[in-house]
């Protein structure tokens, strides 16, 4: 760790202090604006604000609004390798929320083991993917009652690690499966599937014609799905790949009985040496005009709905993903042991 890093590290701890939630945030890279129509969607002023630091490997940013339950408005987020659920308010700074989160198995697991992509279901039950119990769980905020599994298997073959989830309106649970949370990662012995696939979970219907846990396979042609979002109006689904060797952002049009159609490249490895950027994507969030919001090489990359590259948020390091917060306008992001945020006048889905 270079002299510049360690006096910077040392800054940023501050902002873990409950005391010190008051003090202006510390800021952290740059804002590299190619397209004017960033200016609309980013303020001229606007900083990468540093909230908290001192983590291991930042992940699955949730923001949780008042629920009216004397909690007030919060952040969660993920450290895998902590097998940590950590939560930030303004006020309070971080404190632990939910341990272990993703490996509740005995001894050591890897070196992610805990929970990754976050999100909340009509509900309000908390939506976890975990790597080291290899399943997609629900769980009520207040903990009360515990978890229960939506899924851990497709056909009977376990998954490999539950990366990222997202919920659609009509209930049903769509979420990535990578290896990264895997011991020996693609290369692990106790792998079942030889797919690295994007799934859906059903809903419950009425009818009994489908079964809440009824999983399907969607697509196997990723070779490292990780980021999933929905467009606005839900008919599309993004799906980003990791992998530095094919890096892209895939989009599928959604069938009505909840599979996926041909899909397309919204960005990849192209667009990237255009912009002088290297290596694979990972989360990411739409905003209600339909921008993406990619995490990708060192940091967020903002894009159009049509994938027109529009800027860069700059953070300098690996980026892992992003949530909309407060009233929507505020970027929440997780960058390696960094907690951040950028504030927008885009409006968050």
């Amino acid at each position: 760790m270079t002299a510049k890093l360690c006096l910077l590290t040392a800054l940023l701890g501050a902002a873990l202090t409950p005391a010190l939630a008051q003090t202006p945030y510390p800021s952290i890279g740059q804002i590299t604006r190619t397209d004017p129509r960033l200016d609309k969607l980013i303020p001229k002023d606007a900083r990468i604000e540093v909230l908290a630091t001192g983590f291991m490997w930042t992940e699955g940013p949730l923001w949780v609004k008042d629920r009216g339950d004397g909690q007030g408005a919060y952040l969660l987020f993920s450290d895998v390798p902590q097998n940590t659920i950590f939560k930030w308010t303004e006020k309070g700074g971080v404190s632990p929320f939910l341990k272990p989160s993703g490996y509740t198995g005995l001894g050591t697991y890897g070196d992610e083991p805990g929970s990754n992509g976050l999100t909340i279901d009509a509900s309000g039950q908390l939506i976890a993917c975990e790597h080291g119990d290899r399943r997609v769980t629900a769980m009520p905020l207040s903990g009360l009652g515990g978890k229960r599994t939506l899924a851990d298997n497709y056909q009977g073959k376990r998954f490999n690690s539950p990366n990222d989830v997202v919920v659609h309106k009509n209930g049903s649970y769509y979420f990535t499966d990578p290896p990264y949370g895997l011991p020996q990662k693609e290369k692990d012995p106790s792998r079942e599937t030889t797919d690295f696939g994007v799934y859906r979970i059903a809903p419950a219907m009425a009818d009994g014609t489908a079964r809440m846990g009824q999983v399907t396979l969607l697509t196997n042609e990723l070779t490292r799905p990780n980021g999933i979002a929905f467009s606005p109006d839900q008919k599309t689904l993004y799906v980003a790949q990791s992998d530095p060797e094919r890096p892209l952002i895939m989009a599928y049009p959604l069938q009505a009985d909840g599979s996926i159609g041909k899909g397309r490249v919204v960005f990849g490895a192209e667009g990237l040496k255009k912009q002088g950027l290297s290596g694979g994507f990972d989360g990411m969030k739409v905003d209600l005009d339909g921008n993406l919001w990619a995490t990708g090489p060192g940091g967020v990359l903002v894009l159009s709905p049509a994938g027109d590259f529009l800027g860069h948020l700059n953070i300098g390091g690996a980026t892992a993903n992003c949530a909309w917060g407060d009233d929507g306008s505020t970027l929440y992001i997780t960058a390696d042991m960094y907690l951040c945020r950028v504030k927008t006048t885009a409006r968050g889905w």
